[in-house]
């Protein structure tokens, strides 16, 4: 038996996506019609044509048998958990959902402009307001593997869908919309009405097994990296009940000149050069920028990206890996680096995936010296000079800490141990 879906780009079939019950791994064809458009939304792997796709070399526990093109559409371990409890509440198997019935769960839900359709599951489309402290606790129910004790609230449940399945990443998380005038935060996977924007919302207070301070750190390193000129989206602090939730404005939505959400199309670098995020050291940061350069990305946003790749090695921001790099791309066809996210300390001399980088720089992942920055920065195309002013600017962030942390509310011990980890290169 064959499970057929449609893909859908801004109101339009771009393509059609199928499956046969005796294989894991999808077909893939764009429409005719959407060949001759000019707009490649996969330039690197899937460029417009006829044929279709399959990909059977691409890791299964990565891409789910998806090519890249659709794999970011897919919920990572948090929103897997919820799907699972959903399956639970429908007396259904986890083995018994294939991939693409998945894709139409998602719907028009998923992050960046791709939609399935047909989606069996509009109720979840339904735009409600939200309560902060039930998401926190149906959160750590669903983390806790109380999956049978969810599957029996199915309002809850479903109040938890609309907003927690289609965000990527193991932590809990939600998508909302939130109303600056009023303060009302309702599900943002879809257009909520005027005075609306549209945010992502780390959750604290979730899975107390884990460091309760992750938001806040982040929180804190958001200030430092905006302080050294990276180009990030708005971000903030929500405290409430004690915690402290984490939210950062999406930048695949925006709203228009006539208070309508539009959508901007999305890959993560994973996606889109087909890498498996779980394979440590098997992408460079240099050969990002080549595939800048295909994509037609301007060559001064080189300049940009290497200036996140220096806050990453000084600031111990260790998972840097290829679902952590993003690139957006308008009705036009016109490709650019997304702004940056997910930058927190992540450094673990124990750990399995942070006592390295996950990233090469001049073919190594850790023990960086000045100059492996400078011999990255010419590969690049980036004058020596341009690269220790960069390198410079970093510095001098960094040395802030204390005023960010403190802004943050992280605590003197944690925020010691934190500075003490920094590797302050000197251009000297």
């Amino acid at each position: 038996m064959m499970t057929v879906a449609e893909v859908r780009l801004w109101g339009k079939r771009i393509a059609a996506v199928s499956i046969d019950e005796d294989s894991p791994y999808v077909y893939f064809k764009y429409d005719d019609e959407f060949v001759h458009s000019g707009i490649n939304l996969s330039p690197i792997m899937m460029p417009l044509s006829r044929e279709i796709y399959q990909f059977k070399t691409l890791h299964l526990n990565a891409f789910k048998g998806l090519p890249g093109l659709l794999s970011d559409s897919l919920p990572d371990r948090y929103g897997d958990q919820i799907i699972n409890a959903w399956l639970k509440s429908q007396d259904r198997s986890i083995d018994s959902f294939n991939i693409i019935e998945r894709l139409c769960y998602v719907g028009k839900r998923g992050m960046g402009a791709l939609e399935y359709y047909p989606s069996k599951y509009n109720g979840f489309n339904e735009v409600e307001d939200i309560e902060l402290d039930n998401l926190v606790k149906l959160s750590n129910e669903i983390l806790n593997a109380k999956e049978n004790v969810i599957a029996k609230r199915e309002d809850e449940l479903e109040e938890i869908i609309k907003v927690g399945t289609s965000a990527g990443g193991a932590r809990a998380k939600a998508i909302i919309a939130y109303n600056e005038k009023t303060g009302v935060i309702k599900s943002g996977q879809i257009d909520a009405g005027s005075g609306f924007s549209y945010w992502l919302l780390k959750l604290d207070g979730v899975d107390q097994k884990e460091e309760s301070s992750f938001t806040r750190r982040e929180y804190a390193y958001y200030l430092m990296a905006i302080d050294a000129k990276i180009i990030m989206t708005e971000s903030r602090l929500i405290e409430k009940d004690g915690y402290y939730h984490f939210m950062t404005k999406r930048f695949d939505r925006f709203v228009n000149s006539n208070g309508d959400m539009e959508k901007l199309h999305m890959q993560t670098l994973g996606a889109l050069a087909h890498v498996d995020y779980n394979q440590p050291g098997i992408m460079s940061y240099e050969r990002v920028t080549d595939i800048m350069y295909i994509m037609g990305i301007k060559l001064s946003e080189n300049k940009q990206f290497f200036r996140r790749m220096v806050f990453n090695v000084m600031s111990r921001n260790q998972d840097d890996h290829v679902k952590n790099i993003s690139f957006l791309m308008n009705k036009n066809g016109e490709w650019a680096l997304s702004p940056a996210y997910d930058i927190t300390y992540s450094f673990n001399p124990e750990g399995k995936w942070t006592s390295r980088h996950q990233m090469t720089i001049n073919s190594k992942d850790h023990d960086f010296t000045m100059d492996d920055m400078l011999k990255s920065a010419e590969k690049m195309k980036i004058k020596p000079e341009e690269a220790k002013t960069i390198i410079n600017d970093v510095r001098k962030s960094l040395l802030k800490w204390d005023k960010f942390a403190d802004q943050a509310f992280l605590n003197i011990k944690e925020k010691e141990f934190i500075k003490n980890q920094f590797i302050l290169f000197n251009t000297q």
